[in-house]
């Protein structure tokens, strides 16, 4: 996510952050079977998945704005107005570039409690150091923005915050950081410093491209997390990427897989639904993140099935969340806009996506008189007139959850009865393997009905896909209860010639054969439109689609004067 400053991070106080924290029975007993789990699959050579019982129970999705946490004027996130700031993402911790400074301008020299253990390969460079955007080591955030004491009293009050790791400028500290202990040990220290249920990885730009980066990432989160588990807190895992109109690109879904082969128990994707940067085709920012998100969906089952993990659909939505840039994006002709946020809120609400968030809590306020140009992006508004509506308040709807509780999620696979196709209560014909269909075709198979894109056969419709454009079809949506067989509405005799075994027909002559009207696809004599069905390649006969026979069978309009 864009940040025109960088940010800062916090240092260990006595009793400072960790108050009002506590270690549930739950968690405990998750650790346990994490650990048995643990020895199980090393002993026996495959993975161990604990019941999700925080799902069972129904768990409640929740909403946390991202808040830039160094940026000039500081935000007061420790004081939240409504519900909607209750939780936030503090953003954003990166591998210290250099020295660090307790202030801007201020040497403060980073204190051997700001480097985790291990990380003395080049304490000058700070590559596995944990720091707030390159601008305040975590003891130097203590000190001159009381980042900890400010976390202290939101959580008195009942809020909550995660830590991002990343962002759209600076290192992440696994690009920076090539010792895998001393990686760990820095997200470590901030996880602890922090009490951290929740972390957010914001992978983009460099940070994604950077392959080798991933790995490392991957492998040091998941042995965090193992460890954490295995005593007893918990620890989600979000990772953040950058979407497009159709999903993932390449780089996102390979971050996904690094970190699932790597055992990183995902609690989900989150979806940075904003600068897009290509031509939307006239769609608004609010259905332009909802066609990303069902990408994403389609995504998310191929990569989980991938990894040996089956999941149901509901599951996979819980395992998705949405950030747009409220008001006016990077990309000057995008403006997400309050009726984009209850476009996406309703969407989200009714699909129980497990988190939304929002770029950023510094932002959601309208620009003052004085702030002449919008369409410039500002840290400190939105660009658009929100009159006395907040983004926050539209975007946290129905999203009562909390991050902390839903961190008590384990992913198990979930076992699954492919629906049972019926003839008799399908609007269409049963996808059969040997059968070609044109495009425009279309199907059922496992209760869903399916539309041909273009010429296949062979290809099954409900195949896992990483991208849209890998199947020839496209999700229509499911069989509807009491649905039967569709019929082609009847042609009155003569509509068109019945077919004859000895006439000639040229292509594009159109006969009537049992009722059903036919095209030659080329010169035909003698071929029965009978035979299309079970030869839809080798006849020369197709039957009309349906809105041809609409056209034909809908009633004239009368003419003015006719």
């Amino acid at each position: 996510m864009s940040t025109l400053n960088p940010s800062s991070s916090p240092a260990p106080v006595p009793a400072g952050p960790h108050a009002g924290k506590r270690l549930s029975p739950l968690r405990v007993a998750l650790g346990v079977v994490v650990v048995l789990g643990v020895v199980a699959a090393g002993l026996f050579g495959f993975r161990v998945f604990v019941v999700d019982q925080a799902r069972a129970d129904g768990l409640a999705p929740w909403f946390a704005s991202y808040v830039d946490a160094t940026v000039t004027p500081s935000f007061p996130f420790e004081t939240p107005p409504t519900d909607a700031q209750r939780d936030v993402v503090l953003s954003f911790v990166v591998a210290a570039s250099g020295p660090l400074s307790g202030s801007p301008g201020e040497q403060d020299g980073s204190s051997s409690a700001d480097a985790p253990t291990g990380a003395a390969a080049d304490p000058a460079s700070g590559s596995c150091t944990p720091s707030w955007g390159t601008a305040y080591s975590l003891d130097g955030a203590a000190q001159s923005l009381d980042l900890d004491r400010r976390i202290a009293r939101l959580r008195q009050q009942g809020g909550d915050v995660m830590v991002s790791f990343g962002g759209a400028n600076n290192s992440e500290l696994a690009t920076a950081c090539t010792d895998p202990e001393a990686l760990k040990d820095a997200y470590e220290a901030v996880v602890d410093r922090y009490d951290l249920s929740t972390i957010d990885l914001d992978i983009e730009g460099g940070n994604l491209t950077d392959a080798a980066a991933g790995q490392r990432r991957a492998e040091a989160v998941a042995a965090l997390q193992t460890e954490r588990r295995a005593a007893g807190h918990d620890l989600a895992v979000w990772l953040t990427l950058p979407i497009g109109p159709s999903g993932l690109l390449e780089d996102g879904t390979d971050a996904v897989a690094q970190m699932l082969d790597a055992g990183v128990d995902l609690a989900g994707v989150n979806a940075m639904t904003m600068d897009y940067g290509v031509d939307l085709d006239g769609a608004s920012l609010g259905r332009s993140s909802i066609d990303s998100l069902n990408g994403l969906h389609r995504q998310l089952g191929a990569l989980y099935s991938a990894a040996g993990i089956e999941l149901t659909d509901a599951t996979l939505w819980s395992k998705i969340g949405a950030t747009p840039m409220i008001g006016q994006n990077d990309v000057p002709a995008e403006v997400f806009s309050l009726a984009d946020a209850q476009t996406l809120s309703t969407f989200a609400q009714d699909k129980q996506l497990g988190r939304l968030s929002m770029w950023s809590l510094n932002r959601d306020a309208t620009c003052g008189p004085n702030y002449v140009d919008t369409r410039v992006v500002s840290n400190a508004c939105s660009g658009v007139d929100q009159g006395d509506a907040s983004f926050a308040g539209v975007l946290a709807q129905g999203f009562g959850g909390s991050p902390d509780a839903a961190a008590d999620t384990v992913t198990t696979p979930e076992p699954t009865t492919p629906v049972v196709d019926d003839p008799a209560t399908s609007p269409y014909p049963i996808w059969s393997e040997s059968t070609s269909y044109l495009a425009g075709a279309k199907v059922v198979l496992h209760g869903n009905v399916y539309a041909a894109k273009w010429w296949t056969r062979g290809d099954t419709p409900d195949d896992p896909v990483l991208n849209d454009f890998e199947t020839p079809w496209t999700l229509v949506g499911p069989v509807l209860p009491g649905e039967k067989p569709f019929a082609l509405p009847s042609l009155p005799e003569g509509t068109f010639p019945t077919w004859t075994g000895a006439a000639i027909y040229e292509k594009g002559d159109r006969v009537l054969f049992e009722g059903t009207p036919y095209e030659a696809k080329w010169w035909t004599q003698g071929d029965s439109p009978a035979a299309s069905s079970a030869d839809t390649d080798g006849s020369p006969w197709v039957p009309l689609t349906e809105s041809e026979m609409a056209e034909l069978t809908a009633p004239q309009q009368s003419r003015p004067g006719g």
